[in-house]
């Protein structure tokens, strides 16, 4: 085995050859859907068939699935392998109305657990490293999808779950802990709660963060290097999909590469929904190639991103990601004016004196639509009148700059706003109908 690739015949394939796989894997996905009740009656309505396909480009012949897709077809109406063989099902929260399922074969799970020991492998963890998983397990993927890869990397895994900061640490310094996975706003959670112990990162083994599951901007990526001593890949995943895996930075840090042997990518225009050329930014479409048990094709992932232009510096052929601007379900719109979270936080992570918990706040007041930013200090004090003011009006302007509109700006003291185990909530939309 090379000593830089986890399977170097399929992360350096040539492109054309990666193609010509491609549409193999493609027409013997579609034949398993066509066994599903739903795609059965999508597919067969339009005459689509394996033989449909000749190149990755005729996917355009089929129509997208959607989260709702799945919603109303729950829970088994997308499944085209025989039950039978299912060896275990995930499913998102399900918050509103029916969770999205997903079910997989004993393949599916050999499958996901390989790329997961790919993506560990290409950032350099090798069978001698000690793998902490800070996620939650159960119906959530991002618990049992990493600690399947690390197994099969072969690393000596702590499944220590979501929370429990104390303990996290006694296991990183006791068990020798060299990798990590947690989301960003946990791993600077985790670095708060370091220096509240009196207890410096860099005295530990860690050496390496994988992060994930939720949007997060470069600099808040540099800060989580920065707190704990550590280099942090960006990491993308979900459900429907898998779950985490799916695409993975190398050592360069210069885009996320997915694994387009076990995946189509396209992306396209979220309001025309044709494709854009590589470059563009828009909405993130997904086709699975490598599942047995439930296949989706075409998956609206509402994710905002773009294919990176060149080839990558570390030899891989498959294409990369560029960061989530965001969601298109994650937009807000006010006075007129299309925003995203991240957009807020890239202003935020700017000011050295903010902490990393903040809170977006949509309202109406007189008829007239209101934003509010509520962040928390990391030193400094609230009674510090004169400084406060000072932040607050810089804090105001910038984003202003940014988003333009002008917000309403609280700095509230480190602990005021909720802090939630799992995805952090960064928006509370409070206008009527907007629930």
């Amino acid at each position: 085995m090379n000593n830089e690739y986890w399977q170097e015949d399929l992360e350096t394939m040539p492109r054309e050859q990666l193609r010509e796989l491609q549409v193999k894997k493609l027409r013997k996905t579609i034949e398993i859907c066509l066994k599903s009740p739903f795609y059965k009656k999508r597919l067969g309505e339009l005459g689509i068939t394996p033989e449909s396909i000749n190149t990755p480009e005729d996917i355009r012949k089929i129509p997208f699935t959607t989260k709702q897709d799945l919603r109303d077809n729950y829970p088994f109406g997308l499944v085209g392998g025989d039950l039978k063989d299912a060896i275990r099902l995930h499913s998102s929260s399900g918050t509103t109305g029916h969770p999205t399922v997903v079910v997989y074969s004993r393949h599916d799970i050999d499958s996901w657990a390989n790329m997961i020991a790919r993506n560990m492998y290409m950032v350099g963890c090798r069978d001698t490293d000690v793998f902490q998983n800070s996620s939650g397990y159960g119906m959530f993927t991002g618990g049992l999808g990493f600690q399947y890869g690390a197994e099969k990397l072969g690393c000596m895994t702590v499944p220590a779950a979501a929370g429990n900061s104390k303990r996290q640490i006694m296991f990183i310094k006791d068990f020798g802990t060299t990798c990590l996975h947690a989301i960003p706003s946990y791993a600077i959670r985790l670095a708060e709660v370091f220096k509240d112990e009196g207890i410096d990162p860099r005295s530990t083994k860690l050496h390496t963060l994988f992060i994930g599951a939720e949007p997060h901007t470069e600099e808040q990526r540099q800060r989580i290097e920065k707190l704990l001593g550590v280099k942090a890949y960006n990491s993308f995943g979900m459900t429907e999909m898998n779950g985490p895996g799916v695409a993975f930075e190398c050592k360069n840090q210069c885009g996320m590469h997915i694994w387009e042997d076990n995946y189509i990518v396209e992306i396209v225009n979220p309001e025309t929904l044709e494709p854009v050329p590589d470059g563009e930014m828009g909405e993130m479409v997904l086709t699975t190639l490598d599942r047995d048990m439930m296949p989706i094709l075409r998956y609206r992932t509402r994710d905002l991103t773009r294919i990176i232009p060149g080839e990558c510096k570390c030899g891989r052929t498959h294409r990369r990601l560029d960061r989530f601007k965001g969601r298109t379900d994650d937009m807000f719109i006010i006075k007129g004016v299309n925003i995203f979270p991240m957009q807020v936080e890239k202003i935020l992570v700017q000011f050295p004196g903010l902490g990393s918990n903040y809170l977006i706040t949509l309202d109406t007041e007189d008829d007239n639509d209101i934003m509010t930013v509520e962040v928390e200090l990391e030193e400094l004090s609230t009674e510090n009148y004169p400084e406060l003011q000072k932040m607050t009006r810089e804090i105001q302007r910038a984003l202003k700059d940014e988003v333009l509109v002008t917000p309403r700006v609280k700095l509230v003291k480190k602990g005021t706003l909720p802090v939630s185990e799992g995805k952090a909530v960064r928006v509370v939309d409070k206008r009527e109908g907007r629930q």
